[in-house]
């Protein structure tokens, strides 16, 4: 059984023409880094995969400085129009590809956050604050994974 933790970048500050360039508030980064600490007490996640909009990047970092991962991948799958179907399709792939990994922590954004949960649970589909955590627990023999829960900074 693998352990994937699907998180929602941090607070960002407001929309703007470049998306992709929005960066994080003082809050955001207080909360991803809440959320790191509590990800390495609670799953310590061995890789991590991270959209590349710079609020997902700046979240990561913010992560990686309470935990230590063996593999890192900035993935362009995983942006907030992207394929929930096809990023599950390339995840499933990296775990198979990677066996010795039991937990992967992905990061992302609204809603693709929300529908890569769908798709690995049918019918869950949770609404993720900003530095959201959503656990799963998925068999990669099966192809089929439960949701445990959904945990949020306190920031």
């Amino acid at each position: 059984m693998k352990t994937l933790l699907i998180m929602r970048h941090g607070e960002a500050g407001p929309m703007q023409a470049d998306d992709a360039a929005r960066l994080l508030t003082d809050r955001g980064r207080a909360q991803a880094f809440e959320m790191g600490q509590w990800l390495l007490e609670t799953h310590a996640p061995q890789a991590v995969l991270v959209s590349p909009y710079t609020r997902a990047q700046q979240t990561a970092l913010e992560v990686k400085q309470s935990n230590h991962f063996v593999f890192e991948e900035t993935c362009t799958d995983i942006v907030p129009s992207g394929s929930a179907s096809f990023a599950v399709d390339y995840i499933e792939t990296l775990i198979s590809m990677n066996e010795e990994i039991d937990s992967w922590l992905i990061v992302a954004h609204m809603p693709i956050v929300s529908y890569m949960v769908d798709q690995l649970v049918p019918g869950e589909m949770p609404i993720f604050a900003t530095a959201s955590v959503a656990v799963l627990k998925y068999d990669p023999d099966t192809h089929k994974a439960s949701y445990v829960g959904l945990h949020s900074p306190s920031i």
